[in-house]
């Protein structure tokens, strides 16, 4: 993991080209970081606890079903 130090309005850019993704710092507060994120239209961004969140679930519903169908 690549760690690097940013100041408010201080950018990070990642990729070349048409597949660029800029991540500017807009704020600092506290313990809240506000990002901006500048990515392709084609390029989907997630928040990755909700991503978590939602694998979890479909692992939980999958086992139900699964086990649903070996006690047929």
């Amino acid at each position: 993991m690549l760690t690097l130090t940013r100041k408010p309005e201080e950018t990070i850019i990642i990729g070349e080209g048409s597949e660029q993704i800029e991540i500017t710092v807009k704020e600092i507060r506290r313990n809240q970081v506000r990002l901006g994120i500048s990515a392709p239209d084609n390029m989907r961004i997630y928040r990755k606890e909700l991503l978590v969140r939602d694998a979890a679930r479909e692992n939980m519903e999958s086992d139900a079903e699964g086990g649903a169908d070996a006690r047929e």
